[in-house]
């Protein structure tokens, strides 16, 4: 299994990626972007990552003037896409949408093609948001000590729904199985859309969905929120607990930001970096990010590498303590 990567190794490859050659590239400065940009997204159209893709790409745009060309390319949790930008040239016209995954993967596969502290440079953080414990409204539960009660007097009969393998979907499941010691089945799906169908229509009883893909549903009746899985509650859903507060230590949350192949000039990653920040430091947008449920994550690219490396050291040992395997 691949050797967990130390937060020294990442910020260490991210100051390499970053550090490219101090070549004369005043030119280079002043026109980029001249044409349009592609954001690689790893996931199917309707998700969280789909969502936060396609905000983060019409607010670039609209610095930037260019087009942000957001394009789904799904499977292998992510790692499809991934591999993709990895192998793009470095010029600061194909981007990648990193996620929650991206940190899972670096323990969960031990055969990638590609090593993501190495092959990709971080740029930006977009959002930071939490997960939400939902059930169907069918589930005669309406708390977390409900539900857990429940899941123990019908063992091997409660399914839990995730996007995928080593998304935050599952691995909060995995998370709570653990601290709980009750029994799940996990089901995972291409995607959150689908999973939430299912939900929905009583194929499965539980999900820990990004708040973005659900909170919709929740509004409407169509899912009971249980908790949010942040350690503190949400505005986005004020009377919901939190998972800590029935399991306490429960903690988890979906983040999203922007990397670049390794070797993208820096000029490049300092102007997205830029319009990213001014796009999170507007009102509207951050009005955008709140009714989703989420929290502004600008950060430097850096700093960006920072949480990337914590998440990935967190949840390496859930994966380990879970045995959790690739599909």
């Amino acid at each position: 299994m691949k050797q967990m990567i130390s937060r020294r190794r990442w910020l260490g490859g991210a100051g390499a990626a970053l550090a490219v050659p101090a070549l004369p590239r005043s030119g280079f400065a002043q026109n980029y972007p001249s044409r349009p940009i592609r954001l690689i997204v790893g996931f199917p159209a309707g998700g969280p990552n789909d969502i936060w893709g396609r905000l983060a790409g019409q607010w670039l745009s609209e610095r930037l003037g260019q087009p942000i060309v957001v394009e789904n390319r799904p499977g292998a949790a992510s790692n499809v896409a991934a591999d993709y930008v990895v192998r793009s040239p470095p010029d600061g016209y194909t981007l990648y949408l990193v996620s929650f995954p991206n940190a899972v993967n670096a323990t969960l596969y031990s055969d990638l093609p590609y090593d993501f502290i190495r092959d990709m440079a971080p740029v930006a953080g977009i959002v930071r948001a939490p997960n939400v414990m939902e059930v169907n409204p069918d589930v005669p539960a309406n708390t977390v000590a409900e539900f857990i009660d429940y899941a123990r007097r019908n063992p091997g009969k409660v399914s839990f729904a995730s996007s995928g393998i080593g998304t935050s979907m599952h691995m909060g499941g995995e998370l709570f199985k653990m601290m709980t010691g009750i029994e799940l089945l996990h089901v995972p799906y291409r995607g959150s859309a689908p999973a939430l169908t299912d939900l929905m229509a009583g194929r499965d009883q539980v999900m820990f969905d990004a708040m973005a893909s659900s909170i919709g549903y929740i509004r409407a009746g169509k899912l009971r929120a249980l908790a949010v899985t942040t350690a503190a509650r949400s505005p986005a859903l004020p009377d919901a607990p939190t998972v800590g507060d029935t399991v306490p230590g429960f903690e988890v949350s979906g983040w999203f930001g922007i990397s670049a192949p390794a070797k993208t000039p820096r000029e490049a990653i300092d102007r997205l970096n830029q319009a990213t920040t001014a796009a999170l430091a507007d009102p509207g947008n951050q009005a955008r990010i709140a009714d989703l449920g989420g929290m502004v994550l600008s950060v430097t690219p850096e700093g960006f590498g920072q949480l990337v490396a914590s998440e990935t050291e967190k949840w390496a040992k859930v994966v380990r303590v879970a045995n959790v395997k690739p599909e």
